[in-house]
């Protein structure tokens, strides 16, 4: 059996999803914070360094070794002086409010999918990871 969820109404609705996203005005203003971070160097500049150092304060961590005050007082600046930067952090709001999108999008297909209905508020309820409340 030929199933057409890949060429058939589901995917012109998947297709009028993508196309409503792209036209609300908040997405656009989003894609122009983005834009103008990539087109910004010195901002482009400072995420690459707060990006680094943290990775290597991670990664001197992951191993066991101590990590010196002066390494973390350094990254430290570097990170006050990325969120200092409009720019900057117009970016990484964007980006949040984008896995936001994405994780909300995600979320209601995968339930609408799993309950073979579409969802309640009360089906993303939850108390944790192996509760027995019938949640």
């Amino acid at each position: 059996m030929a199933h057409t969820f890949n060429n058939g109404p589901v995917l012109a609705k998947t297709l009028e999803l993508c196309q409503t996203i792209l036209d609300q005005p908040e997405f656009q203003a989003l894609q122009r914070d983005i834009e103008t971070f990539l087109t910004d160097e010195p901002a482009k500049q400072l995420y690459r360094t707060v990006a680094e150092k943290g990775e290597y304060l991670h990664h001197k961590q992951y191993q066991g070794l101590q990590l010196d005050q002066e390494e973390i007082a350094d990254y430290e600046k570097h990170r006050e002086a990325l969120l200092a930067n409009g720019v900057a952090m117009a970016f990484l709001q964007a980006q949040q409010h984008m896995r936001d999108l994405q994780d909300t999008v995600t979320k209601y297909v995968t339930k609408t999918i799993e309950i073979g209905r579409l969802p309640a508020p009360e089906d993303f309820e939850s108390c944790g990871s192996g509760c027995s409340c019938g949640h």
